[in-house]
Protein backbone atom coordinates (compact mmCIF):
# COMPACT_ATOMS: atom_id res chain seq x y z
CA UNK A 1 0.00 0.00 0.00
CA UNK A 2 1.42 3.44 -0.92
CA UNK A 3 2.44 5.67 1.96
CA UNK A 4 0.52 8.59 0.46
CA UNK A 5 -2.71 8.73 -1.54
CA UNK A 6 -3.38 10.70 -4.68
CA UNK A 7 -6.06 12.81 -2.98
CA UNK A 8 -3.72 13.75 -0.12
CA UNK A 9 -1.14 15.06 -2.57
CA UNK A 10 -3.81 16.88 -4.54
CA UNK A 11 -5.28 18.59 -1.47
CA UNK A 12 -1.81 19.67 -0.30
CA UNK A 13 -1.02 21.27 -3.67
CA UNK A 14 1.96 19.03 -4.35
CA UNK A 15 1.12 19.08 -8.08
CA UNK A 16 1.63 22.82 -8.61
CA UNK A 17 4.90 23.65 -10.36
CA UNK A 18 6.40 26.95 -11.47
CA UNK A 19 5.62 29.12 -14.48
CA UNK A 20 6.38 27.54 -17.83
CA UNK A 21 9.06 30.12 -18.63
CA UNK A 22 10.95 29.20 -15.44
CA UNK A 23 11.05 25.46 -15.98
CA UNK A 24 14.14 23.25 -16.17
CA UNK A 25 14.01 20.93 -19.22
CA UNK A 26 15.51 18.11 -17.15
CA UNK A 27 12.20 17.97 -15.21
CA UNK A 28 10.22 17.16 -18.38
CA UNK A 29 9.68 13.45 -17.46
CA UNK A 30 7.90 14.48 -14.25
CA UNK A 31 5.59 17.14 -15.77
CA UNK A 32 2.04 16.02 -16.55
CA UNK A 33 0.70 19.08 -18.41
CA UNK A 34 0.60 22.85 -18.60
CA UNK A 35 -2.39 24.85 -17.38
CA UNK A 36 -2.74 28.63 -17.42
CA UNK A 37 1.00 29.01 -17.98
CA UNK A 38 1.88 26.81 -14.96
CA UNK A 39 3.38 23.33 -15.13
CA UNK A 40 1.48 20.54 -13.37
CA UNK A 41 3.55 17.75 -11.80
CA UNK A 42 2.59 14.13 -12.50
CA UNK A 43 1.42 12.92 -9.07
CA UNK A 44 1.43 9.26 -10.12
CA UNK A 45 5.20 9.47 -10.49
CA UNK A 46 5.44 11.48 -7.27
CA UNK A 47 3.70 8.67 -5.33
CA UNK A 48 6.20 6.12 -6.68
CA UNK A 49 9.17 8.35 -5.82
CA UNK A 50 7.85 9.04 -2.31
CA UNK A 51 7.57 5.30 -1.62
CA UNK A 52 11.11 4.68 -2.91
CA UNK A 53 12.56 7.48 -0.79
CA UNK A 54 10.60 6.44 2.32
CA UNK A 55 11.77 2.84 2.04
CA UNK A 56 15.40 3.93 1.63
CA UNK A 57 15.18 6.24 4.66
CA UNK A 58 13.61 3.42 6.66
CA UNK A 59 16.58 1.16 5.90
CA UNK A 60 19.07 3.90 6.83
CA UNK A 61 17.41 4.58 10.20
CA UNK A 62 17.09 0.84 10.78
CA UNK A 63 20.87 0.53 10.48
CA UNK A 64 21.34 3.19 13.17
CA UNK A 65 22.74 5.91 10.93
CA UNK A 66 21.69 9.57 10.78
CA UNK A 67 19.86 11.52 8.09
CA UNK A 68 20.51 15.27 7.98
CA UNK A 69 17.50 17.39 6.96
CA UNK A 70 18.23 20.76 5.32
CA UNK A 71 15.48 23.36 4.94
CA UNK A 72 16.34 27.02 5.48
CA UNK A 73 13.45 28.60 3.58
CA UNK A 74 10.78 30.37 5.60
CA UNK A 75 7.95 27.98 4.71
CA UNK A 76 9.88 24.88 5.75
CA UNK A 77 12.09 25.71 8.76
CA UNK A 78 9.40 25.45 11.45
CA UNK A 79 7.93 22.28 9.94
CA UNK A 80 11.33 20.59 9.75
CA UNK A 81 12.30 21.65 13.28
CA UNK A 82 9.10 20.19 14.71
CA UNK A 83 8.82 16.96 12.71
CA UNK A 84 12.51 15.99 12.52
CA UNK A 85 13.32 16.68 16.17
CA UNK A 86 10.51 14.25 17.10
CA UNK A 87 12.48 11.38 15.48
CA UNK A 88 15.86 12.51 16.93
CA UNK A 89 17.45 13.33 13.59
CA UNK A 90 19.75 16.34 12.97
CA UNK A 91 18.56 19.26 10.86
CA UNK A 92 19.71 22.65 9.57
CA UNK A 93 16.90 25.24 9.55
CA UNK A 94 18.66 28.58 10.00
CA UNK A 95 21.62 28.76 7.62
CA UNK A 96 23.91 26.24 5.99
CA UNK A 97 27.44 26.76 7.38
CA UNK A 98 29.79 26.55 4.41
CA UNK A 99 32.01 23.48 4.62
CA UNK A 100 29.77 21.71 7.10
CA UNK A 101 30.34 18.35 5.39
CA UNK A 102 33.65 18.80 3.56
CA UNK A 103 35.22 20.56 6.56
CA UNK A 104 33.34 18.63 9.23
CA UNK A 105 36.12 18.57 11.91
CA UNK A 106 36.04 22.39 12.05
CA UNK A 107 32.29 22.35 12.62
CA UNK A 108 32.79 19.83 15.42
CA UNK A 109 35.24 22.25 17.06
CA UNK A 110 32.50 24.90 17.12
CA UNK A 111 30.13 22.39 18.72
CA UNK A 112 32.74 21.53 21.37
CA UNK A 113 33.18 25.23 22.01
CA UNK A 114 29.46 25.46 22.77
CA UNK A 115 29.69 22.61 25.27
CA UNK A 116 32.75 24.27 26.88
CA UNK A 117 30.72 27.45 27.40
CA UNK A 118 28.00 25.39 29.09
CA UNK A 119 30.60 23.93 31.46
CA UNK A 120 32.04 27.37 32.16
CA UNK A 121 28.62 28.73 33.14
CA UNK A 122 28.29 25.96 35.73
CA UNK A 123 31.88 26.40 36.94
CA UNK A 124 33.02 28.62 39.82
CA UNK A 125 35.18 30.61 37.38
CA UNK A 126 31.99 32.10 35.90
CA UNK A 127 31.43 34.26 38.98
CA UNK A 128 34.90 35.81 38.63
CA UNK A 129 34.20 37.18 35.15
CA UNK A 130 33.10 40.77 34.54
CA UNK A 131 29.61 41.61 33.28
CA UNK A 132 30.97 42.44 29.84
CA UNK A 133 32.75 39.08 29.52
CA UNK A 134 29.63 37.25 30.65
CA UNK A 135 27.56 39.11 28.08
CA UNK A 136 30.03 38.33 25.27
CA UNK A 137 30.11 34.63 26.16
CA UNK A 138 26.30 34.33 26.41
CA UNK A 139 25.92 36.06 23.03
CA UNK A 140 28.48 33.71 21.52
CA UNK A 141 26.59 30.77 23.02
CA UNK A 142 23.30 32.01 21.56
CA UNK A 143 24.88 32.39 18.12
CA UNK A 144 26.32 28.88 18.20
CA UNK A 145 23.03 27.46 19.45
CA UNK A 146 21.08 29.12 16.65
CA UNK A 147 23.22 27.68 13.86
CA UNK A 148 24.58 24.44 15.36
CA UNK A 149 22.11 23.56 18.11
CA UNK A 150 20.30 20.97 16.02
CA UNK A 151 23.48 19.08 15.04
CA UNK A 152 25.08 18.74 18.48
CA UNK A 153 24.58 14.95 18.45
CA UNK A 154 25.95 14.58 14.91
CA UNK A 155 29.38 13.16 15.80
CA UNK A 156 30.19 11.95 12.29
CA UNK A 157 29.13 12.57 8.71
CA UNK A 158 25.46 11.74 8.04
CA UNK A 159 24.50 8.72 5.96
CA UNK A 160 22.20 10.84 3.78
CA UNK A 161 20.80 14.34 3.25
CA UNK A 162 17.15 15.30 2.78
CA UNK A 163 16.87 18.71 1.12
CA UNK A 164 13.90 21.00 0.57
CA UNK A 165 14.55 23.14 -2.53
CA UNK A 166 17.84 22.10 -4.16
CA UNK A 167 18.22 25.55 -5.76
CA UNK A 168 18.34 27.36 -2.44
CA UNK A 169 20.55 24.70 -0.82
CA UNK A 170 22.99 24.39 -3.72
CA UNK A 171 26.05 24.55 -1.44
CA UNK A 172 24.77 21.60 0.62
CA UNK A 173 24.07 19.68 -2.60
CA UNK A 174 27.62 20.30 -3.89
CA UNK A 175 29.24 19.22 -0.63
CA UNK A 176 27.17 16.01 -0.47
CA UNK A 177 27.99 15.20 -4.09
CA UNK A 178 31.71 15.76 -3.45
CA UNK A 179 31.63 13.25 -0.57
CA UNK A 180 29.28 10.83 -2.39
CA UNK A 181 26.59 11.18 0.30
CA UNK A 182 23.13 10.11 -1.00
CA UNK A 183 20.75 13.04 -1.52
CA UNK A 184 16.98 12.90 -1.01
CA UNK A 185 15.23 16.06 -2.22
CA UNK A 186 11.95 17.73 -3.04
CA UNK A 187 12.52 18.92 -6.61
CA UNK A 188 10.25 21.50 -8.24
CA UNK A 189 9.85 22.16 -11.98
CA UNK A 190 12.43 24.98 -11.90
CA UNK A 191 15.16 22.80 -10.33
CA UNK A 192 17.79 20.52 -11.81
CA UNK A 193 17.29 16.88 -10.75
CA UNK A 194 20.71 15.76 -12.02
CA UNK A 195 22.93 14.50 -9.21
CA UNK A 196 19.99 13.86 -6.87
CA UNK A 197 19.82 10.19 -5.87
CA UNK A 198 16.19 10.11 -4.71
CA UNK A 199 14.05 12.70 -6.52
CA UNK A 200 10.61 13.61 -5.16
CA UNK A 201 8.97 15.80 -7.85
CA UNK A 202 6.77 18.13 -5.82
CA UNK A 203 5.91 21.71 -4.94
CA UNK A 204 8.71 22.91 -2.62
CA UNK A 205 7.17 26.33 -1.96
CA UNK A 206 3.81 25.53 -0.30
CA UNK A 207 3.91 24.79 3.43
CA UNK A 208 1.17 22.12 3.15
CA UNK A 209 3.13 20.27 0.47
CA UNK A 210 6.33 20.40 2.52
CA UNK A 211 4.47 19.30 5.65
CA UNK A 212 3.00 16.25 3.91
CA UNK A 213 6.31 15.09 2.41
CA UNK A 214 8.34 15.68 5.59
CA UNK A 215 5.72 13.91 7.72
CA UNK A 216 5.81 10.88 5.39
CA UNK A 217 9.62 10.72 5.52
CA UNK A 218 9.66 11.08 9.33
CA UNK A 219 7.08 8.29 9.65
CA UNK A 220 9.34 6.05 7.57
CA UNK A 221 12.30 6.89 9.82
CA UNK A 222 10.18 6.17 12.88
CA UNK A 223 9.28 2.74 11.46
CA UNK A 224 12.96 2.01 10.87
CA UNK A 225 13.86 3.00 14.43
CA UNK A 226 11.07 0.77 15.79
CA UNK A 227 12.33 -2.19 13.76
CA UNK A 228 15.86 -1.55 15.02
CA UNK A 229 14.64 -1.51 18.61
CA UNK A 230 12.81 -4.81 18.15
CA UNK A 231 15.86 -6.44 16.57
CA UNK A 232 18.14 -5.29 19.39
CA UNK A 233 15.71 -6.62 22.00
CA UNK A 234 15.67 -9.99 20.22
CA UNK A 235 19.47 -10.06 20.11
CA UNK A 236 19.70 -9.25 23.83
CA UNK A 237 17.20 -12.00 24.62
CA UNK A 238 19.20 -14.46 22.53
CA UNK A 239 22.43 -13.47 24.31
CA UNK A 240 20.92 -14.07 27.73
CA UNK A 241 19.25 -17.38 26.85
CA UNK A 242 20.90 -20.30 28.74
CA UNK A 243 22.30 -23.27 26.84
CA UNK A 244 23.79 -26.59 27.94
CA UNK A 245 27.26 -28.03 27.53
CA UNK A 246 28.05 -31.71 28.06
CA UNK A 247 31.13 -32.27 30.19
CA UNK A 248 32.14 -35.50 31.98
CA UNK A 249 28.69 -36.98 31.66
CA UNK A 250 26.99 -34.00 33.36
CA UNK A 251 25.08 -31.02 32.09
CA UNK A 252 26.42 -27.63 32.95
CA UNK A 253 24.25 -24.55 32.47
CA UNK A 254 26.16 -21.58 31.10
CA UNK A 255 24.71 -18.07 30.86
CA UNK A 256 26.23 -15.48 28.57
CA UNK A 257 26.34 -11.98 30.00
CA UNK A 258 27.40 -9.10 27.84
CA UNK A 259 28.66 -6.26 29.98
CA UNK A 260 28.00 -2.75 28.73
CA UNK A 261 30.95 -0.49 28.29
CA UNK A 262 31.11 1.99 31.12
CA UNK A 263 31.92 5.45 29.89
CA UNK A 264 34.47 7.26 31.93
CA UNK A 265 33.29 10.44 33.55
CA UNK A 266 34.44 13.61 31.85
CA UNK A 267 37.35 15.19 33.58
CA UNK A 268 36.73 18.60 35.06
CA UNK A 269 37.77 21.24 32.57
CA UNK A 270 40.32 23.80 33.72
CA UNK A 271 39.21 27.30 32.69
CA UNK A 272 42.43 29.29 32.56
CA UNK A 273 42.71 32.84 31.22
CA UNK A 274 43.75 31.52 27.80
CA UNK A 275 40.81 29.12 27.72
CA UNK A 276 38.33 31.90 28.55
CA UNK A 277 39.94 34.12 25.89
CA UNK A 278 39.33 31.39 23.31
CA UNK A 279 35.69 31.20 24.31
CA UNK A 280 35.35 34.98 23.97
CA UNK A 281 36.79 34.90 20.44
CA UNK A 282 34.30 34.92 17.57
CA UNK A 283 33.91 31.77 15.53
CA UNK A 284 34.91 32.41 11.91
CA UNK A 285 33.05 29.32 10.74
CA UNK A 286 29.74 30.97 11.55
CA UNK A 287 30.62 34.48 10.39
CA UNK A 288 31.67 33.76 6.82
CA UNK A 289 30.35 31.51 4.09
CA UNK A 290 33.08 29.17 2.91
CA UNK A 291 33.33 29.10 -0.88
CA UNK A 292 32.80 25.66 -2.34
CA UNK A 293 36.11 25.78 -4.21
CA UNK A 294 38.08 26.69 -1.08
CA UNK A 295 36.62 24.04 1.19
CA UNK A 296 39.20 21.73 2.74
CA UNK A 297 38.44 18.09 2.11
CA UNK A 298 38.78 15.77 5.07
CA UNK A 299 38.91 12.01 5.23
CA UNK A 300 35.49 10.46 5.54
CA UNK A 301 34.98 8.30 8.60
CA UNK A 302 34.11 4.72 7.78
CA UNK A 303 30.60 3.40 8.33
CA UNK A 304 29.39 2.82 11.83
CA UNK A 305 30.47 -0.38 13.48
CA UNK A 306 27.62 -2.60 14.55
CA UNK A 307 26.36 -1.79 18.03
CA UNK A 308 26.15 -5.38 19.19
CA UNK A 309 29.14 -6.74 21.08
CA UNK A 310 30.50 -10.04 19.74
CA UNK A 311 31.17 -12.73 22.34
CA UNK A 312 33.20 -15.79 21.44
CA UNK A 313 32.32 -18.94 23.43
CA UNK A 314 34.84 -21.76 23.35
Amino acid sequence: MPRTEFKQLLDAGVHFGHLKRKWNPAMAPYIFMEKNGIHIIDLQKTIVKIDEAAEALKQISRSGRKVLFVATKKQAKLIVAEKVSAVNMPYVAERWPGGMLTNFPTIRKAVKKMSSIDKLIKDAAWDNLSKREKLQITRQRAKLEKVLGSIVDLTRLPAALFIVDVLKEKIAVREAQRLSIPIFAMVDTNSNPEGIDFIIPSNDDASQSIDLIITTMCDAIKDGLSDRKVEREKDETADEKPFTLKKSGRKTVVKIIVEDDIEEADEKEDFSDDKIADLLADDDVLDEEVADEDVVEEEVIDEDVADEDVVDVK
